[in-house]
């Protein structure tokens, strides 16, 4: 994944790890060409992209469903108010699991209407799907000059 962002032009990962993106830390950490910024919180996470942007930087905001939830106000000040593209990887956790009515966490059941909410396009990636559908979709993003997101199903 970090080769990928490197290759793409990412210049900063601003993040919260979660269960499944923290597995890439290391490769972020080792990538020389790609700087990590944790955040406290993911309202924050959205200040400090937004900043970087400004600042002529390509950050990649990479949260959990459940971070998307509590990161409401910064993402519609950010993106709408402001009009600051952002790009933002968001881990869909329990996706698998919700479909197969083996959880009943009910983040799977709300991340895809709150993200409709909030007037975000985004696509679902699965892992199958692999880094290459996760770059095309950055591309994507960067050629539609918009924000954008990615449901990471997980």
């Amino acid at each position: 994944m970090a080769g990928a962002f490197v290759e793409c032009g990412v210049t900063h990962v601003v993040w919260i790890p979660d269960s499944e993106t923290g597995k890439w830390d290391q490769a972020f950490e080792d990538a020389e060409d790609l700087s990590i910024v944790r955040a406290c919180r993911e309202g924050e996470a959205f200040g400090i992209a937004a900043g970087l942007h400004v600042g002529g930087k390509r950050p990649v905001i990479i949260i959990q469903c459940t971070g998307l939830f509590e990161a409401g106000d910064s993402l519609r000040n950010f993106i709408h108010d402001l009009r600051v593209p952002l790009f933002v990887l968001i881990g869909y956790r329990n996706y698998y699991a919700f479909q197969e009515g083996k959880s009943k966490d009910t983040a799977a059941k709300f991340a895809e209407s709150i993200i409709r909410s909030w007037d975000i396009p985004f696509d679902l990636v699965e892992p199958k799907d692999g880094i290459r559908e996760l770059s095309e979709r950055y591309r994507a993003y960067l050629r539609s000059g918009r924000s954008a997101a990615v449901l990471l199903a997980e």
